[in-house]
């Protein structure tokens, strides 16, 4: 796997990052004085309820929304200081970010193997390598038989899987996920959360996922509550002692990664 980091660094660290939107009477503060460190290999939950900060945190850290206030370093490599960034976002955006939304968001009239391969070609990657990588990535994630199969063909998890492959495809320091299971059953959701920290434990990305599913929280390594802009560590004590267990472990069962 290609490193895009420095050696050791963290895939995120972010530092007294704050966000206000509008000034005076009208000022909104979103997120206030909020810090994250995320390792490569570790699989992070932000909960919470609506309002509360965590799509703020989530585009800031993810290079979207710049914060008023913080820095941000990703990888190692300094991005932001305040909303001044350091390198060009987009670019590094697709080179060393991936993201999952609530909904698959593949393109209706590319295949799976397509769809993975976009993600890549942007970025000039040899055709040949692309396609090899996609293979790779689909067979990697269960899904290699439905490769040539547009998005209509595929079930909602099986999109969902596509979705995790193409955040993969240029192998990235950090992915971050947004709801990823919300339109998903409670079985095909917990399929999910494992499938994060498979991709996280095996593959070496940072994962940080949003969610508002307590169902399938003992999959994290570490869980995170966000109210009125806050950050602080959950003290549910959900899967905490589980999570020390699988950081040291790092093996999971393959059978239950199939999602239909």
């Amino acid at each position: 796997m290609r490193s895009t980091s420095r050696s050791g660094a963290p895939a995120i660290e972010a530092f007294n990052l704050t966000k206000i939107y509008g000034s005076g009477n009208t000022e909104v503060v979103a997120m206030k004085d909020v810090s994250l460190t995320v390792a490569r290999g570790e699989v992070v939950a932000l909960l919470g309820p609506s309002g509360a900060g965590k799509s703020t945190l989530l585009t800031a850290i993810g290079l979207i929304n710049p914060p008023t206030a913080g820095r941000i370093a990703i990888g190692g490599q300094p991005v932001m200081e305040a909303d001044r960034a350091l390198v060009d976002l987009r670019a590094f955006r697709r080179r060393h970010l991936g993201f999952v939304f609530q909904k698959a968001n593949l393109i209706p009239f590319l295949t799976a193997a397509e769809n993975v391969r976009v993600a890549m070609e942007i970025n000039d990657l040899p055709a040949r390598t692309a396609r090899h990588r996609a293979t790779e990535l689909l067979g990697y994630l269960g899904v290699a038989d439905r490769a040539h199969h547009l998005p209509n063909a595929l079930s909602g998890g099986q999109q969902q899987r596509v979705a995790v492959a193409r955040a993969l495809a240029n192998e990235p320091s950090l992915i971050l996920a947004d709801e990823p299971t919300a339109a998903l059953d409670g079985h095909r959701g917990r399929q999910v959360m494992e499938l994060f920290r498979q991709v996280a434990h095996e593959r070496g990305a940072g994962v940080v996922v949003v969610t508002h599913d307590h169902r399938a929280l003992d999959v994290f390594d570490r869980i995170y509550e966000m109210e009125d802009g806050q950050l602080r560590p959950s003290h549910s004590g959900t899967g905490a002692s589980q999570a020390q267990s699988r950081s040291a472990r790092r093996a999971f069962p393959s059978e239950s990664n199939r999602l239909d």
